[in-house]
């Protein structure tokens, strides 16, 4: 891969300064990550986690997304934990037989035999929200085992003040009362390799990233942020990775035709950043 700078402003590198500014060369290319929420083996998209409709087979638009350009999927079975049940493994292997790149699944994952399962169904990493939430050793459990690489915390976070966010679960019906960027900070400590940050007041309303979460939760821990929540055009995508975010997910966009995959990618190199094409 090529080499290329990423225009992250200055602040982002706290107290390591400008010098830290100017050296960092980035080797790795930003991700673009489309989300295929799905419920009873079809793709749904909703505001806020309500009002699901349905958008598509989540096969057949994996297999379209590759084909744009996506450098990863996620997908997350958002009925799952509601319902008391796992993940629809049939559905992970459909979507594994039409694809090559790295799957992230989630939903229902309660302990470390139910991430086996989705890795043995085609899954290269697993994500865990409110399971881990209840139960937080969760994590080492499935980092320990199967690698921190594998290990995803989806932090679903709604606002309170204008600067603190509580946890919510069960796909945004339950409220934690947890300080999202202290659970972010245990997370990281119990041996997760990533995390899919979801902002619960921006979900499906297309305002943009939620600058002010990712900004904070980039400050405090060291592991890649996923963000999520908002998107509508490259011009958030870019937002969010000038405010700490490794890699930038979204659904609408892609499973409205609002944009394809590629013209995301063509809009953000043009802004400087280094995607793969």
């Amino acid at each position: 891969r090529q080499r290329a700078r990423l225009p992250i402003p200055p602040r982002a590198f706290g107290r390591m300064g400008l010098g830290a500014y100017e050296k960092v060369d980035f080797m790795l290319t930003v991700r673009v990550i489309p989300c295929l929420d799905v419920s009873h083996g079809r793709v749904v998209k909703g505001v806020r986690f309500q009002g699901l409709r349905d958008t598509g087979d989540p096969a057949e638009l994996a297999e379209l997304y590759e084909a744009q350009g996506a450098d990863e999927l996620v997908f997350l079975d958002v009925s799952a934990t509601h319902e008391g049940r796992d993940t629809q493994l049939e559905t992970v292997r459909r979507v594994r037989e039409r694809v090559s790149i790295p799957i992230t699944v989630g939903g229902g994952v309660r302990t470390a035999e139910d991430a086996r399962f989705l890795l043995e169904a085609g899954a290269d990493k697993v994500a865990m929200n409110t399971a881990a939430v209840l139960r937080p050793e969760l994590i080492r459990e499935i980092s320990e085992r199967f690698g921190r690489q594998c290990a995803v915390v989806a932090v679903d976070a709604k606002h309170t003040t204008p600067d603190a966010w509580d946890v919510v679960i069960s796909g945004g019906r339950k409220s934690t009362g947890k300080d999202a960027l202290e659970w972010l900070k245990l997370a990281e400590e119990l041996g997760a390799g990533e995390i899919l940050l979801t902002s619960w007041d921006r979900d499906g309303t297309r305002s943009g990233y939620d600058l002010e979460l990712l900004q904070a939760a980039s400050e405090a821990v060291r592991v890649p942020i996923i963000a999520s929540g908002g998107a509508n055009s490259a011009a958030h995508l870019f937002e969010a990775l000038e405010h700490g975010a490794s890699a930038v997910l979204a659904a609408s966009i892609f499973h409205d035709g609002d944009m394809t995959v590629r013209d995301v990618k063509a809009e953000l190199r043009g802004l400087g950043v280094h995607v793969r094409l």
